[in-house]
């Protein structure tokens, strides 16, 4: 699987495949790479702005 097309899964900018059967650990997985990426998008945000700001 390619990185672009999981970070798209992860944004649900992308369908996630039918077929493929859950399990409760890849949720809690999911939902943890999901929460970072997040995090790291917003923390790249806010030093773009502190660098604009300059």
């Amino acid at each position: 699987m390619s990185v672009l097309k999981q970070v798209a899964e992860y944004l649900y900018l992308k369908k996630r495949d039918p077929n493929e059967e859950p399990t409760q650990w890849m949720k809690y997985m999911h939902g943890i790479n999901r929460l970072s990426i997040f995090l790291f998008l917003i923390a790249m945000i806010i030093l773009a702005i502190k660098l604009i700001r300059r």
